[in-house]
């Protein structure tokens, strides 16, 4: 059971108007699945991005820091 709010009549009235001859159930399950695929698609162009930005950065900073640096960093750690 859903409550259709002014908020969702508007919605419900530009997707019948694309989809005519729906009923509002129809509709409403259009809108849900159309918006469940442009979320994934926002979902996988962020993954995508992060990615990519991790293949472009990765081993940027490879010696950097040398032999034993961690080493060393923790013995100036107090016991």
């Amino acid at each position: 059971m859903v409550t259709e709010t002014d908020e969702l009549a508007v919605a419900l009235d530009a997707a019948a108007a694309r989809c005519p001859g729906l009923s509002r159930s129809q509709l409403l399950t259009r809108l849900a699945l159309d918006g469940h695929r442009a979320a994934q698609q926002a979902h996988d162009e962020r993954r995508r991005r992060r990615l990519s930005a991790l293949r472009r950065h990765s081993g940027d900073l490879t010696g950097v820091y040398g032999s034993g640096y961690l080493g060393r960093l923790r013995e100036e750690w107090p016991a």
